[in-house]
């Protein structure tokens, strides 16, 4: 259950990362487009009843998946 929750967020973090990557930094867009997948992981996570240690890995795909959304913006 732990590996369906990591990849839930990597894929849901995906187009997020996309949209972020064409938005201004630190404006109110880019800002939305890194926490508006945030409830969505943790009502999955809680719902699931996966463990409140796993928090620092469930951090690490949301940013692996923010990260690849905007590197397939970026590539030619």
């Amino acid at each position: 259950e732990v590996f369906l929750v990591l990849l839930f967020t990597v894929v849901l973090n995906l187009p997020f990362g996309y949209w972020r990557q064409g938005l201004r930094k630190f404006s109110l867009p880019w800002f939305l487009a890194i926490h508006l997948p945030i409830p969505l992981v943790i009502a999955f996570r809680i719902g699931l009843g996966i463990p409140y240690a796993t928090v620092p890995l469930v951090i690490a795909a949301a940013v692996t998946g923010q990260w690849a959304g905007g590197r397939f913006r970026k590539s030619p």
